[in-house]
């Protein structure tokens, strides 16, 4: 088994950028969902209620963030806003702090989305901590539902799209890592995984919602599919009976892939490494 694909996604719930390398943090790959937007008062954004904010590019370097959206043109934003505007914000059931950037940002952001937003930076003395069911000690995450990475296996999409009538992209699901070579789902009973020499732990697969129904290309929500196919199929009292309930899952959660946090911060993956894996 290798990696085939890296992802990140800088801006949560942005299109993600497919790079060759990446760099493992505490919080999961670099740069990946270090930003988000929200509502004024903190709450978080997602394609879930904006799914045109899958047509919106990102680009990354060292320097600076460069968003770019048909009719906007590219603004250049530095990797901190210079504002010292620190406030709380609410994803999900976590609450954090980030910083806020200037009216110029958010009000590009506003005007391409049609609502009043503001993009949010995470500093690296804002601690969102992972589910305490899966903290093995201060484990912290960005701005991602839950979890530091998610990985899925290229089998585990080719076997999924061999029962719809239109195959789907990998890009639906917006995983971190892909791997190529494994079994349709083995990732579900997977504990540990090495890539390179880069270590990672399982904590839960993912559960997925209405978010993956999203057209990435068009940015527009494009009927029932998958779910309406995986819940025929991936509900986790069908997938794992003896082990949903001390995952913290419900019955009816449809599953596919699997969520990660990683244990060897400051190792480099690249697209290529092989990945073995311990199972449970």
């Amino acid at each position: 088994m290798h990696i085939s694909e890296i992802n990140i996604y800088p801006i949560k719930s942005l299109k993600g950028i497919s790079v060759e390398s990446a760099v493992v943090e505490a919080r999961g790959l670099r740069y990946d969902r270090r930003w988000m937007l929200t509502t004024p008062d903190g709450m978080f954004f997602t394609q879930r209620e904006f799914p045109r904010m899958a047509l919106i590019e990102v680009g990354i370097d060292d320097e600076a963030l460069y968003v770019t959206a048909d009719g906007f043109g590219t603004l250049e934003i530095a990797h901190s806003p210079e504002t010292g505007d620190r406030r709380l914000v609410t994803i999900w059931q976590s609450v954090c702090d980030g910083e806020i950037y200037n009216g110029v940002v958010n009000e590009w952001f506003s005007d391409v989305l049609g609502t009043d937003c503001q993009l949010v930076f995470m500093p690296d003395d804002s601690r969102r901590r992972v589910n305490p069911r899966f903290d093995r000690g201060g484990e912290i995450v960005s701005f991602a539902d839950g979890y530091p990475l998610m990985v899925i296996g290229e089998a585990s999409l080719a076997d999924l799209n061999s029962r719809l009538e239109t195959s789907l992209p990998m890009n639906r699901f917006r995983p971190n890592l892909v791997v190529s070579g494994s079994d349709a789902y083995a990732e579900d009973d997977w504990t540990n995984v090495r890539i390179g020499e880069a270590v990672f732990r399982s904590t839960k697969p993912c559960e997925r919602c209405v978010m993956t129904t999203v057209e990435q290309s068009r940015g527009e929500f494009d009927g029932k599919e998958p779910l309406r196919t995986l819940a025929t199929y991936r509900m986790a009292k069908d997938v794992m009976p003896e082990r949903f309930e001390s995952l913290g899952v419900g019955p009816n959660a449809v599953l596919f892939g699997q969520n990660l946090v990683g244990e060897t911060v400051g190792k480099t993956i690249r697209v290529g490494d092989d990945v073995t894996v311990d199972p449970s």
